[in-house]
């Protein structure tokens, strides 16, 4: 599975971003897919999953209420929409993808995107 993450940018704080994670190979319907952000200097931390259907969805409590994970299995796409923005939510994003069962620990997750910056300024 290739993954391409796009839609970062730079916004002010109570904006709103998408990203949107386009994924290659015919097995993106199989695959959980998450997301995780790493701060300048930090780990990588876990933002959101998706499981194979639209309706598990899982966030970090940080992001709850204010983000949402969304699937497009026709398109192959996964989506999280980030509402209410916070300058402590500037980092770079990265979409993720394992076979079937959601994890939110990056060690779980073989396949990776190249990630999109986005920058909230307060």
């Amino acid at each position: 599975v290739q993954l391409q993450a796009s839609g970062g940018g730079l916004v002010q704080a109570g904006g709103s971003l998408r990203l949107s994670c386009a994924a290659s190979g015919r097995t993106f319907s199989s695959n959980a897919m998450a997301w995780f952000r790493q701060a300048a200097g930090k780990e990588r931390e876990f933002v959101a999953a998706i499981g194979l259907t639209a309706g598990s969805t899982w966030y970090a409590t940080s992001v709850n209420g204010r983000f949402t994970v969304s699937r497009d299995n026709a398109k192959n796409t996964v989506y999280l929409q980030m509402n209410s923005l916070k300058p402590e939510d500037t980092a770079v994003y990265y979409c993720a993808a394992r076979p079937l069962i959601y994890s939110d620990d990056v060690k779980n997750y073989p396949y990776w995107g190249q990630g999109t910056q986005v920058t909230v300024s307060s």
